[in-house]
């Protein structure tokens, strides 16, 4: 595969540098513009299978969905590790699936956690806190269909995998997707969307209710305690789906400068709600980053690159999508191929390699772990 190209500066302002050099003019030349993060990388690589082995012999869950890579060696969690959770049963039924499999860099392979309780189907929602607790987003079904869906909790679990609390709330309505960042020393923010505000009773009609929750967490004791929990985004476009189940706002990422990023799926646009750790209000929808989709289509898992820009893995087409700031998409990469339309329906959670050396991202395809690398 060809890797994207970084952006060429134009020769027009070269021309002009020089004319003013011969005229005897001193001036220093602009900084040449940062290539696109994706353009380090060139290849793609399976890293593990995602399905857990079980001890029945019976199949084991599928669609991996959530990502996140272990920031510190705590219990059964090993720094640099991949947390990988399954939304489906063996039989394939969304909504059903209620493992978290671990697997190191290596390709090696174990289940973290395997969560023994009534419904129970694990989302995209999936982050390591301080002190190794681990939450994870529950949007459940009883046949996997989106019918028999209900609003669901966040499971927090401990460094060995078990469940030590699980977190409701009224906002808390088909937790989809998440990010966290640390704050103050044993405090955490989340940032949650959710996706089940009106979908069931529109049966597949779209509907602007989907909303973005921040809950600032004590992670000091046994159990993190909530210490306050806000929306701070609304009006997200949602909908159920027989082939997705619902389909709504999923990938989030905290910019360093406090800006929220959102992954709009159904619109093919990306959103920027400000000051996300410290606003008391909803914004609304945010700010558009995005005017026109261009390569974005139907965008789930999302993430901020080392040079902070915005990935996107488009749900569509298997494209990995970079965006900076401004709304300039400067690269795209096509992770998966397979299936008609190529690449559509396997990719979801993403986050970047630690270093930055490159992209780990879950494929529904062939329910695994892969790379994007050198």
């Amino acid at each position: 595969m060809t890797p994207p190209s970084p952006v060429r500066r134009g020769a027009t302002a070269l021309v002009a540098s020089l004319a003013l050099f011969a005229a005897g003019v001193l001036f220093a030349l602009p900084a040449a513009a940062a290539p696109p993060f994706l353009s380090g990388f060139a290849h793609t690589s399976v890293i593990a299978s995602t399905v857990p082995v079980t001890k029945n012999g019976k199949p084991g869950d599928l669609n991996p969905y959530g990502v996140a890579v272990v920031p510190s060696t705590v219990g059964a969690l090993v720094k640099g590790d991949v947390l990988v959770s399954n939304f489906n049963n063996g039989a394939n039924k969304q909504g059903t699936g209620n493992t978290i499999v671990e697997v190191d860099p290596a390709g090696t392979q174990t289940v973290f956690a395997r969560i023994k309780q009534p419904g129970v189907g694990l989302t995209t929602a999936l982050s390591v806190l301080p002190n190794g607790f681990v939450v994870v987003g529950n949007l459940p079904t009883t046949n996997g269909k989106a019918a028999t869906a209900t609003a669901g909790n966040l499971f927090v679990l401990n460094n060995l995998g078990q469940v030590v609390e699980s977190l409701t709330a009224a906002d808390i309505n088909g937790p989809w997707d998440m990010t966290a960042v640390s704050t103050k020393a044993n405090q955490a923010d989340l940032f949650v969307t959710n996706v089940l505000n009106g979908t069931v009773a529109a049966a597949g009609n779209v509907v602007n209710q989907g909303t973005v929750v921040r809950l600032n967490l004590d992670v000091s004791g046994p159990m993190p305690s909530v210490l306050s929990n806000t929306i701070i985004g609304t009006g997200f476009a949602e909908k159920t789906d027989p082939a997705a189940l619902v389909i709504g706002p999923t990938g989030v990422g905290l910019a360093p400068d406090g800006t929220l990023y959102v992954a709009d799926t159904i619109n093919s646009q990306i959103r920027a709600i400000p000051k996300a750790q410290t606003r008391t209000t909803s914004a609304g929808l945010g700010s558009l980053v995005t005017p026109t989709p261009g390569s974005l289509n139907g965008p789930l898992g999302l993430t901020i690159a080392p040079n902070g820009d915005v990935l996107t893995v488009n749900s569509n087409d298997g494209l990995i999508v970079e965006t900076q700031p401004g709304g300039t998409e400067v690269a795209t990469f096509q992770l998966d191929s397979s299936g008609s339309p190529p690449g559509a329906g396997a990719l979801f959670g993403l986050a970047v390699v630690p270093g930055g050396d490159g992209v780990y991202y879950v494929d529904d395809a062939t329910n695994t772990l892969n790379l994007l690398g050198p």
